[in-house]
């Protein structure tokens, strides 16, 4: 026996559940015990619901050569515009769906994995990398361009250079140098 129904034998119930603060419902509740849970009614199909031979004629237009790489709202549209309906987009996509052919529907390419180069030195000088850096210059819209040569092995410094513009010849004459 609960605290409420203690109580509401010597008050009423609903001056029993204000003072303890428990909804009456929940009493009532208490009192017929739990439910049994019922299983769900299968959903009834709609009257208007597309028939077999119906959904095969969709999906069929779908997959055609001429509509395969177009989503069904396209689709659509383009039978509409030929005064043709099926049915609409949606029922279009739950007929897909049906199959497991709800996808990008155009080609897509595959494009293979590619081993990213490694570049390993055992020593000093065997490889080198280069980059040109953009300084700020002493006034607005002045820059100079760092050029720079580094040893890969020792992450020394080979050789370098600073010059107002970016150009190629200036890159060779540095990598000649160097």
């Amino acid at each position: 026996m609960t605290a409420v129904e203690e109580l509401s034998q010597t008050v009423p119930l609903t001056r029993a559940c204000e003072a303890l603060g428990v909804p009456r419902s929940r009493v009532y509740r208490a009192r017929e015990g739990p439910r049994p849970k019922s299983e769900p009614r299968p959903r009834p199909t709609p009257a208007r619901a597309l028939s077999d031979a119906e959904r095969a004629k969709v999906r069929d237009t779908l997959n055609s050569d001429e509509y395969a790489d177009q989503p069904p709202r396209a689709v659509y549209a383009a039978l509409l515009d030929g005064d043709q309906y099926l049915c609409h987009w949606r029922t279009m996509y739950r007929v897909l769906e049906d199959h497991g052919e709800v996808r990008e529907r155009r080609n897509q390419l595959i494009h293979p994995k590619h081993a990213k180069p490694v570049l390993v030195a055992r020593g000093p000088n065997e490889i080198w990398s280069w980059d040109i850096t953009k300084l700020k210059g002493p006034a607005k819209w002045v820059y100079f361009y760092l050029y720079v040569i580094l040893d890969i092995y020792s992450r020394y410094v080979v050789g370098w250079m600073v010059a107002e513009r970016e150009r190629e010849e200036l890159a060779e004459q540095l990598v000649t140098a160097s």
